[in-house]
């Protein structure tokens, strides 16, 4: 007689109809920082939640366009495709600071060049 793990845990409980899968659905809305629990309060934790979706997320990769960009250690981004190694932001790849920066210098590269 084979159990499985979800059986053979509840075996004392009334629960065998439920599916594994239904085990694995624990939070709704704090979502990954469910692992904070009612520590820091619930604006804190839903700041967080939105960092850390994006900093733990894949990117596209510029050099050969597949979405394999994933972080590295804080400020350090590596293609997981073409093992190239790039410089980002700490938490997405790419900081509106740094698009600011590319618009800038691509307009004042065409007026040098005018």
């Amino acid at each position: 007689m084979s159990f499985t793990r979800f059986d053979y845990q509840h075996s004392q409980q009334k629960c065998r109809h439920r599916s594994i899968q239904a085990e694995s659905k624990r939070t709704v809305k704090v979502g990954i920082t469910g692992k904070y629990g009612t520590r820091y309060g619930a604006s804190l934790r839903r700041q967080i939640k939105k960092i850390e979706i994006s900093q733990h997320s894949k990117y596209t990769c510029t050099f050969c366009g597949k979405d394999s960009v994933k972080r590295k250690a804080v400020g350090i981004w590596e293609c997981r495709a073409c093992k190239k190694v790039m410089a980002g932001g700490a938490w997405t790849l790419s900081t509106s600071a740094a698009a600011t920066v590319r618009s800038t210098i691509r307009r004042l590269r065409e007026l040098t060049e005018a």
